[in-house]
């Protein structure tokens, strides 16, 4: 064989090896990376529903994140409103001492420039001079005064300027903060719908079934027992009314709840206000042990305290659970107990 052509096969043979090693190198990279050339294993519909609750669970969580943001960003709007409001008023009252000092400077323009003495020595009647001459001395005085009160509302009206862009700038980053939030649970949601709809119709009937007979506490409205005050009692009546509606994520009723909305409305039409989230609910009143749980209180679920119910006693709470499942009675131990607080 000639030297170019043993040049050739050489070359070919290397090409040829080269193309091999790609290819056995794709294939191990494509079984390696899920999607390509790799079909995920089925999940039973016990992983579903395995899936689809940690992702209610986190949607949950971003709900309550969703919530405290949402809250932020209304209390700093009606900051904002607030010192828009005193701005404004400020701004009327700094014109009007503005004007009054134009007034009185065109005035005294008007009145001429001569010296005191002079105005004296040439008055007719010395008299009605230093008459005058006294008037215009407490105009002075009243100058001094309007001069005084245009500074110092020129200083607050700076302030409350500056506290507004403060609350601007807080209220944006709450909106931004809620945004995302909004989008997180959004996100969580549209996967476990996903996950859901890969099943059969007669897997979610069954999961469906499965989730009904967990929440077969009784829907039936029972008096709280003696021991439990006026207030706790109509907290408890109002989240009985509330049994059947739906889990609307961010929702504080009445047609629908989300846990922590459902708690705080129902204290409200007990008369007591509180904030708006679990993680600030917890906080609100006295915090009590399991032992010492009574019926009106709040139990807490979760180590991020992301989940609350209305606890009804004889070990049941009402509560609003997740999206898909409407409020109803259930027992406290179906979540890990994270503490309990009590409003009055």
């Amino acid at each position: 064989m000639k030297p170019k052509q043993r040049h050739r096969s050489s070359l070919a043979g290397t090409t040829i090896r080269t193309a091999a090693t790609l290819a056995l190198a794709g294939a191990a990279s494509a079984a390696a990376l899920p999607g390509i050339g790799y079909a995920e294993p089925r999940l039973t519909p016990a992983q579903v529903k395995a899936k689809v609750d940690a992702y209610q669970r986190e949607a949950e969580e971003a709900t309550e994140k969703y919530d405290g943001a949402r809250a932020a960003a209304d209390r700093a709007q009606r900051s904002l409103h607030r010192l828009r409001d005193e701005a404004a008023r400020r701004t009327a009252r700094l014109n009007t001492a503005r004007n009054a000092l134009g007034a009185f400077a065109t005035a005294q323009y008007r009145s001429g420039t001569v010296a005191p003495t002079l105005q004296l020595a040439l008055s007719s009647s010395p008299g009605q001079y230093l008459q005058r001459a006294s008037l215009a001395d407490r105009a002075g005085d009243r100058q001094a005064v309007t001069i005084a009160n245009i500074t110092r509302e020129e200083r607050s009206l700076r302030r409350v300027r500056g506290e507004a862009a403060d609350r601007l700038r807080t209220l944006r980053a709450a909106q931004a903060a809620a945004a995302r939030c909004k989008h997180a649970v959004q996100e969580k949601l549209a996967a476990a719908d996903a996950l859901l709809a890969k099943l059969t119709r007669e897997q979610r009937d069954r999961l469906r079934s499965q989730d009904a007979r967990t929440a077969s506490a009784p829907r039936h409205h029972s008096p709280a027992p003696a021991r439990t005050g006026d207030r706790a009692a109509r907290a408890i009546s109002f989240a009985y009314g509330a049994i059947g509606k739906p889990y609307v994520w961010g929702a504080t009723g009445p047609y629908g709840y989300d846990c922590s909305g459902l708690t705080q409305a129902a204290w409200r039409a007990a008369g007591v206000s509180l904030p708006r989230t679990t993680y600030t609910q917890i906080n609100a009143g006295r915090r009590i042990s399991r032992g010492e749980l009574a019926p009106g209180d709040l139990v807490f679920f979760y180590s991020g305290v992301s989940h609350v119910g209305l606890y009804i006693g004889n070990g049941l709470m009402i509560h609003a659970p997740r999206p898909g499942a409407p409020v109803r009675v259930a027992p406290i131990d179906q979540m890990p107990f994270a503490g309990a607080a009590r409003p009055v």
